[in-house]
């Protein structure tokens, strides 16, 4: 079994690893930004987990955390879901909604991957390591105390390096409303506590649970950048993605045979899709292709070695039990 820091400083890493280098939007001459990233991505994960499993909760009550965490990052540190010229590529335009002051399709994207990609498959993937520690916390009181100090300290640092980049400041009303939405959001995934669905014939097989979170995680990416499809049909089709993805996700997992080879199936998809995403993103900072190619190359081969660890440690699992 890993030990319990070992897991905890894996998570703190791996989460702003994917969160920014793997999905190819950080090219790999920024990797010292890991400095701000691991306590803002890391730390924000590491805590998401904590306050679930510490209150005995499950993956809806961190689906609802890791979105307050989304829209704290963007709306209220690089408040990207209201800043019109954020890395001066004009992303509200799709889909503006002038009363929210929002493009539609930007938020729903952007939100989305910090749920999915940014907290809660790293988490996901941790927790294949962790053996009988999967549900337990990871984190005494002191750590607690040193995450929570560097996840502000991340987000102070993150809010203060998007300023200087690109000055913006977002009205009272989004402010208040952003504010409101992320303290919901978090008593909601502190407080509720969710039922799981009445167990009804068997899983299916985790090669099943791959293709088809690959698929909907690939048709997540290519419906928010491709400029062919239509805005509000791109936004149907996500959404409705989306919700059939959750449900699907929520009734196979309570089903007899569902374990550890489905969770890393969801996991292994979901750096998958980050990896050949990578080679078609241009990064901020227009590093030179070169390098920016090189950089691809690294962290898609490290989350294809990861992988396979994590492969191999369930398939021991399965041998030994």
């Amino acid at each position: 079994m890993i030990k319990r820091n070992a897991l905890v400083l894996g998570l703190f890493f791996l989460a702003p690893l994917v969160g920014e280098f793997l999905l190819g939007n950080t090219p790999i001459v920024l990797l010292p930004a890991i400095i701000i990233y691991a306590p803002l991505y890391g730390g924000g994960a590491l805590l998401i987990r904590e306050l679930a499993r510490r209150r005995g909760l499950g993956w809806p009550n961190m689906l609802l955390l890791a979105t307050g965490y989304g829209v704290l990052e963007e709306g209220l540190l690089t408040q990207s879901l209201f800043n019109p010229n954020y890395v001066d590529q004009h992303l509200l335009d799709p889909g503006y909604i002038p009363a929210l002051g929002i493009g539609v399709p930007w938020t729903l994207f952007v939100v989305g991957i910090h749920v999915f990609w940014s907290i809660c498959a790293p988490i996901l993937l941790m927790e294949g390591f962790a053996g009988e520690r999967r549900t337990a916390p990871w984190l005494k009181r002191r750590g607690l105390i040193v995450v929570s100090i560097l996840f502000v300290l991340g987000a102070a640092a993150t809010a203060a390096v998007t300023q200087a980049m690109w000055p913006y400041s977002a009205s009272p009303a989004q402010y208040a409303v952003t504010i409101v939405l992320v303290l919901a959001l978090v008593a909601a995934g502190a407080l509720i506590r969710f039922r799981p669905a009445a167990p009804t014939g068997t899983a299916p097989r985790p090669w099943v649970v791959f293709v088809t979170t690959l698929v909907t995680a690939g048709a997540f990416i290519l419906i928010a950048t491709v400029d062919a499809i239509p805005v509000w049909v791109g936004v149907a089709i996500a959404a409705a993605g989306i919700v059939a993805f959750l449900v699907a996700t929520a009734l196979f997992s309570a089903r007899a045979g569902w374990g550890d080879a489905h969770r890393l199936a969801i996991g292994a998809a979901a750096l998958l899709t980050y990896a050949w995403h990578s080679f078609v993103q241009n990064p901020v900072g227009g590093a030179d292709l070169a390098v920016d190619l090189a950089g691809n190359v690294i962290f898609s081969a490290g989350a294809m070695v990861l992988l396979w660890f994590a492969y191999r440690r369930q398939a021991r699992s399965v041998i030994e039990s």
